[in-house]
């Protein structure tokens, strides 16, 4: 565990680090952000930290042990895995201004309050892949509403009063910065599309996991309460989108309504017991 402390501290100096090197020209004026190539590196290097960091704290020689801190920081460091392998076709450095302070909260969190508990029957197999595909869910969900947050954004600085337009600000110029809103759409959909495949497979996995173990195959408790939720809002999210042409502001408060229902499914109601009622 106190591996896993010093490593998540680790990776927070190092994406704190790397979002002052991101913002730090903005605040000069320049509007434009661009990764170069220790940069990169850096980021590269912040990620393994990060991924070292969650296997010495979740994989524990008496099992799994997650606790809400953890699943954040797990989250954002497979949201932060998909984001590297989306750039390396597509030009998304703007969006570094936003997930790198998210990646610094989750890896801080998670050496501040490392509190959790061990997962029952860690030792099935099933129960393993399901976790995976769950937190590969979180992940994806996570960096969709950070998409749609910084959209939304976006959008209302693109419908700004005129008098604004030559009141140049430190958010103004990260905004500036921005990939099209077109280019973020697209890829704010593909992350739905993936971030509801991967639900589903959550759901049938949780639901043949507790078959296995319980005997039921949809528990009525509020982990399969919320994440039924959000399953059925990113569905109608994407039913909208085919039939009726959703977009734009519309879009975004599905996302994050989606986001919400995902995040209390396993994260919220851990936050509640661990740290605000003080159980394991």
């Amino acid at each position: 565990m106190s591996e896993g402390i010093v490593l998540h501290t680790l990776a927070a100096l190092a994406y704190a680090l790397l979002a002052g090197l991101m913002w730090r020209p903005l605040a000069g004026g320049n509007g434009t952000v661009k990764l170069n190539l220790v940069g990169r590196i850096t980021l590269l290097g912040a990620l393994l930290l990060h991924g070292a960091a969650l296997y010495h704290s979740v994989l524990t020689a008496t099992g799994l042990y997650l606790g809400w801190a953890l699943a954040f920081s797990a989250a954002i460091w497979l949201g932060m895995i998909i984001f590297w392998l989306e750039s390396l076709v597509v030009t998304l450095d703007g969006l570094l201004l936003i997930l790198l302070p998210a990646s610094t909260l989750a890896t801080g969190l998670s050496a501040l309050y490392p509190i959790g508990h061990l997962v029952p029957h860690a030792n099935n197999e099933l129960l393993r892949v399901h976790l995976i595909i769950a937190l590969m869910a979180y992940g994806l969900v996570t960096v969709a509403a950070l998409q749609a947050i910084l959209m939304a954004a976006l959008h209302r600085y693109l419908h700004r009063p005129i008098q604004q337009a030559d009141n140049p600000t430190l958010v103004n110029n990260a905004l500036d910065s921005m990939p099209p809103l077109l280019i973020q759409e697209r890829l704010l959909f593909r992350l739905i599309w993936i971030s509801f495949i991967t639900l589903t497979l959550t759901l049938i996995t949780g639901s043949l996991v507790s078959l296995q173990l319980v005997g039921r195959m949809l528990p009525f408790d509020h982990k399969t309460v919320f994440t039924l939720l959000s399953w059925f809002t990113f569905g109608g999210l994407l039913v909208g989108r085919h039939v009726r042409g959703w977009r734009g502001p519309l879009a975004l408060r599905w996302t994050l309504t989606g986001f919400a229902f995902v995040m209390l499914a396993y994260t919220g109601s851990r936050f509640v017991i661990d740290v605000i009622l003080h159980r394991g």
